[in-house]
């Protein structure tokens, strides 16, 4: 009881008490004060080591090299959650998917309590609450906050949020669907973002005719190509760009998709450039969670591991499945050049985003301000990063989205917890000499191994148990 009571607070807290901080930010802002045009870049299914800046000199990424060399590069971001849809909810909320779902579950029992909802049809009912997103209109996002200064906002790629307009925006490509579209074959796709899935991959021009409908307001873009994210059928002229060169099939087809997605914003800023407006933006790149894919592993005669990001990336409980690189560039306010190993978090971002703005950080944030890290006034603010998962990778080859389980990681200094409950797996390993995980050294280090363990137990006994859990063996009931 006490924790539903926490929960309302904190909903209260997010929906009232945050707009009025806000809107105080917003009567201070000076009349003659310059808003900065933002843009968040999101890539999706991206590993962090397959970028030129990365080192990575096999990988045909010019345009995204040039967004690290203009601004500060984060070497060592990590992401809240091994899928995107969590880990892209974070990006809008400021708060981790934990805390996202205790709040929707409260949400949720409320309205089952308002509704009346008979008990035989109260998993049916959680169901459509999920796939609509009816928790995202009670949470201030960003582009809600930012509205309150008379930001645009536009919408366009991967969203799992039903509509645009449930995450706040102005503007957007994702519209939603009817019932009996949910009952297609291609419904799992307008789930993930139905026609705002084409930007990039078809078109830029929902994003330029934003641009120009909008012109003289300042604007928030969220930038989420479906890209490198399978399929792996990017146009032949980025294939060719690696087909003969010394290279499994799976890495060729992933690593064209790569440079299919560095074009398509290379693209944007060009057009930015051309209209006038990439002096005056500040751009933030971030990935939605990991993928492994080096250039000798071959995953192409195998779906489970070429379409999920091998065996350590993307569902994993390992340090490449949350690793992201994360760049601030801003012409002629961010320094150039600048690359360091601070650990931040995605969670960060949005509250970097509204300290640019002019806002003061809402108290329920996860997420710190780096703006002292990025202008060098600060080290790092950062010793650590943590959370947990619902979800790994799965055995069983028709079981595509994984298992439900239950898992815990810490990143703290060079060590990486890996901390499997549901398999009993407990893993320890060393950044400086071993970045893909691959040797276990737990019992070689106990001390480390008992600070980071007993830092997960904390967080395990704080957060408590993940509603999406309970959820999800709802949901597989309900398919039997």
């Amino acid at each position: 009881m006490r924790f539903n009571i926490f929960l309302w607070l904190l909903l209260g807290f997010i929906t009232s008490c945050s707009e009025n901080s806000s809107q105080e930010s917003a009567k201070n802002e000076s009349p003659d004060e310059e808003l900065p045009n933002i843009i968040l870049l999101v890539g999706d299914d991206q590993g962090y080591p397959y970028f030129g800046f990365m080192g990575a000199d096999y990988v045909h990424t010019p345009n995204m090299d040039s967004l690290a060399a203009n601004g500060v590069l984060f070497t060592d971001g990590y992401v809240s959650d091994n899928h995107c849809r969590p880990s892209l909810q974070t990006l809008l909320t400021g708060i981790l998917p934990i805390d996202f779902h205790h709040t929707a579950d409260s949400i949720f029992e409320s309205m089952v309590a308002e509704k009346n909802i008979a008990e035989d049809s109260i998993v049916k009912f959680r169901q459509y609450f999920n796939t609509r997103s009816l928790a995202f209109p009670h949470f201030k996002t960003l582009p809600k906050i930012l509205a309150e200064k008379g930001y645009a906002s536009f919408q366009g790629g991967k969203w799992w949020e039903f509509t645009y307009q449930i995450g706040g925006f102005t503007h957007g490509m994702t519209k939603g669907w009817t019932e009996a579209e949910q009952k297609t074959g291609n419904w799992f796709e307008k789930h993930m973002g139905g026609e705002g899935m084409d930007l990039a991959r078809v078109t830029n021009q929902p994003a330029y005719d934003f641009l120009e409908e909008t012109k003289g307001k300042p604007f928030f873009m969220w930038f989420a190509p479906s890209l490198p994210h399978y399929p792996f059928d990017a146009p032949e002229k980025y294939y060719n760009l690696y087909k003969d060169e010394d290279m499994t099939e799976s890495a060729k087809q992933y690593y064209a998709n790569c440079t299919w997605f560095d074009e398509a914003w290379g693209e944007l800023v060009a057009h930015l450039k051309e209209k006038g407006l990439y002096d005056n933006t500040l751009i933030v790149y971030v990935n939605d969670n990991g993928w492994e894919q080096e250039p000798h592993q071959e995953f192409w005669d195998d779906p489970m591991r070429s379409h999920n990001g091998g065996d350590k990336g993307k569902g994993s409980i390992y340090d490449m499945s949350f690793r992201s690189p994360i760049i601030f560039s801003w012409e002629g306010h961010i320094d150039k050049n600048i690359r360091t190993e601070a650990i931040i978090h995605s969670a960060d971002i949005p509250a970097t985003i509204l300290d640019y703005a002019g806002f003061e950080v809402p108290d329920f944030y996860y997420g710190q301000s780096y703006r002292s890290v990025i202008e060098g006034k600060q080290e790092k603010i950062r010793d650590f990063v943590q959370g947990n998962v619902i979800t790994t990778r799965s055995k069983d080859p028709n079981n595509v989205m994984g298992d439900h389980v239950e898992g815990y990681w810490v990143r703290k200094d060079n060590w990486f917890l890996r901390w499997h409950v549901t398999h009993d797996e407990l893993e320890l390993f060393d950044l400086n000499t071993d970045l893909r995980n691959d040797q276990n050294v737990a019992e070689q280090h106990p001390e480390e191994l008992t600070e980071l363990l007993e830092m997960a137990k904390q967080y395990k006994a704080e957060k408590g148990m993940d509603p999406r859990l309970k959820m999800y063996q709802e949901f597989n009931k309900l398919k039997k």
